[in-house]
Parts: structure tokens; C-alpha cells; sequence
């Protein structure tokens, strides 16, 4: 039997700092190979100075930092990131002013070896795969802030890395263009078969590109599993609001909604429905076209409801509701069992 591959990136108690202000503490996170992983935390929470150390731009003061099983990173050993086999997109696109579009792509591949020729085919092929070959004799003065974005997307791809680090690489599209992109960075990199560390702080984006996603809160790694996981089971109330609309109720310790349980569930916005026995008031009402959500006032604390379709009551109205399911949120005082709450009748 072969020994497994090792992993395209391996963290192993990475800490970071800018000057004395450290900013990432003792971060342990894989990435196999061909694994797109996504960090998912709110800005200033040290997503991007992972990726920076990780392609080589900030050295750690502790820990060590290995790609495909190589130490990079590491007591005595500090490997330029022009000798690590990574493929970055940054938040702010550096392009060189006199490349074209087509040029700046084509330059990796030239870098690599290829003649210029084949180095141009292939990266006209890689432009209109991006739906952006229109662009290709332009240069950065001339293209928009998503442009630009997608045309240093399409030089990293071109350089067929083993892993690829992406700084928010749609921040600056608007939404048709970046789901579009989603799309085309996911089947892009796993046709190539190479690692993606994904930087966001969009969950919808973190859920549906990652096979696994690190939440990231203060430098610090709060939980780390699948999409499924981290939305359904998150840790603690913090990872349960940074994952999607969540509510938090409390419960007796058979899941019951109580003003006076000792339990804390969570509850997303569609775990709940409108009609049943439970009280509540609308305080607010918002359409979102193909739903609407619902804030209730209710005895059991601040709730979300998600119903199809447009509205059927107002800011006001009394209602009645049920809960389907819940998340116990374990701590002191709460429930600790980690097992979805099924709530009976009531």
C-alpha cells in the first residue's frame, strides 16, 4: 500500500504579527491535495495574513508552514515565495500598468518555459473560458475593478500551482458575475487537481465553493468541518450568527421552547414555521423575492421566520408558530448535548 499524499499546506501552530500587534495565534489548519478550503471570518480577523504567509510574504514567528510535505516556513528555514509552487489572487490586484490583459496572463507560462506563441494560445484559451477575451489588449488603466479582478484570477490559474490562495477574488463583482466566477474557479481548479485556500467573509460564497470551511474569529480557529456541519452544528452562538441567519431560543432540556429554560438553542430561519401553538408578534416584515423573513417578538426570545413567497402579515399582527428543530448551543447554563433538538408538540 503507497503512503498517502501529504498535504498541498500544512499550518501547524502558525502565529503571525504586524510589528508587535500579533495577529494570528498558534493557527493549525490542512488543505489536501486538490481540497478547496475556505476561511470564513469577519474583516480584520486574519484571513489574509494566512495567505500571505502562506505564499511566503509575512513570516511566522512561530510554527512552521509545509506545501506538498516541503518545510517553507520553519526555525532556520524562510523559502522565497518565487520557489513555492502557489498561484495568489490579493484583494487589490497588483497588474503590471504596461501588460496588456492577454500579455499578463501569458507572462507565468512564459516564466514556466513555454514559447511565447503557445504561451499566448493558452492564455487567450484561459480568458475565454473567464468570458473576459474581450479585454485581452487592454491594460489595468483601462478595466474596472472586477476586471481587473478577474484578469489577476486568470494569471494565477495560469500558472498551474499546486495551491492556489484566494484573497476574495469576487468582492468587487456584482452578483450574477460572481457566481459565475464561483463556478468557473471551481471547475478550473479541480480540473488542474490543485489545493484552494479560499479567504472570504461571504458565507453563501464559503458554503458553495468549500469542501471544508475555518471559521475565523481574532487570529484564532473556531471550528472547522464541512459546509453542512458548520452551518447546521456550529460551536457556539458566535459561529452560528457568522454562518447565516441564526436565532437563539430558550429551551427546556427536551427542546421545548421555555421563557424560563435552562437551554440555548439555535434556530435558523427555516427551521421554524408559522402556524402551531406557540406565541409571537411580527416586528418587522422583509421580501426577498422568492421568500420572505419574519422577525417575531416571542417569550422564548428574538426569532427568524423564513416563509415562501411574499407576505402574508404585516409588522404587528400576532401569529402563531412551531419550531421543527434546533441546535443545542453548548456552555454554562445551556445544554451541552450534541445532538439536534426535535422538539414535541406544544
Amino acid at each position: 500500500m503507497t503512503d498517502p499524499a501529504p498535504p498541498a499546506l500544512a499550518l501547524d501552530g502558525v502565529t503571525l504579527a504586524h510589528g508587535r500587534s500579533v495577529v494570528v495565534h498558534g493557527f493549525d489548519l490542512t488543505v489536501a491535495a486538490g481540497e478547496t478550503v475556505a476561511l470564513l471570518g469577519p474583516s480584520g480577523s486574519g484571513k489574509s495574513s494566512l495567505l500571505a504567509a502562506a505564499a511566503g510574504f509575512l513570516r511566522p514567528i512561530a510554527g512552521t508552514i509545509r506545501l506538498a510535505g516541503r518545510l517553507v516556513d520553519g526555525p532556520g528555514t524562510a523559502v522565497p515565495p518565487e520557489q513555492r509552487s502557489v498561484g495568489f489572487v490579493f484583494q487589490n490586484d497588483a497588474l503590471w500598468p504596461h501588460l496588456t490583459v492577454l500579455e499578463t496572463v501569458a507572462y507565468p507560462l512564459v516564466r514556466g518555459g513555454l514559447d511565447r506563441p503557445t504561451a499566448r494560445r493558452r492564455a487567450h484559451d484561459l480568458l475565454v473560458a473567464l468570458g473576459i477575451d474581450g479585454l485581452a489588449a487592454r491594460r489595468p488603466a483601462q478595466l474596472s475593478g472586477g476586471e481587473q479582478q478577474r484578469t489577476g484570477l486568470a494569471r494565477a490559474l495560469a500558472r498551474g500551482a499546486v495551491l492556489y490562495l484566494l484573497d476574495e477574488p469576487t468582492a468587487r463583482l456584482d452578483s450574477a458575475l460572481k457566481g459565475t466566477l464561483q463556478r468557473e474557479i471551481a471547475v478550473r481548479c479541480r480540473d488542474l487537481g490543485a489545493a484552494v485556500l479560499y479567504a472570504t467573509h461571504d458565507v453563501a460564497e464559503a458554503l458553495a465553493i468549500a469542501d471544508r470551511v475555518a471559521l475565523v474569529r481574532d487570529g484564532r480557529r473556531v471550528q472547522v468541518g464541512t459546509p453542512l456541519t458548520v452551518y447546521e452544528q456550529p460551536i457556539d452562538a458566535w459561529a452560528a450568527r457568522l454562518t447565516g441567519t441564526a436565532s437563539v431560543l430558550r429551551v427546556t432540556p427536551d427542546g421545548v421552547p421555555d421563557p424560563q429554560g435552562p437551554g440555548l438553542v439555535l434556530v435558523r430561519a427555516d427551521w421554524a414555521g408559522l402556524g402551531g401553538s406557540l406565541p409571537g408578534r411580527v416586528t418587522a416584515v422583509w421580501f426577498r423575492g422568492s421568500h420572505t423573513d419574519l422577525d417575531l417578538a416571542t417569550p422564548f426570545g428574538e426569532l427568524v421566520i423564513r416563509a415562501p413567497g411574499p407576505p402574508s402579515t404585516m409588522a404587528g399582527d400576532d401569529v402563531s408558530w412551531h419550531l421543527r428543530r434546533g441546535w443545542p448551543l453548548g456552555g454554562a447554563g445551556e445544554t451541552t448535548d450534541a445532538s439536534p433538538v426535535e422538539p414535541g408538540r406544544s
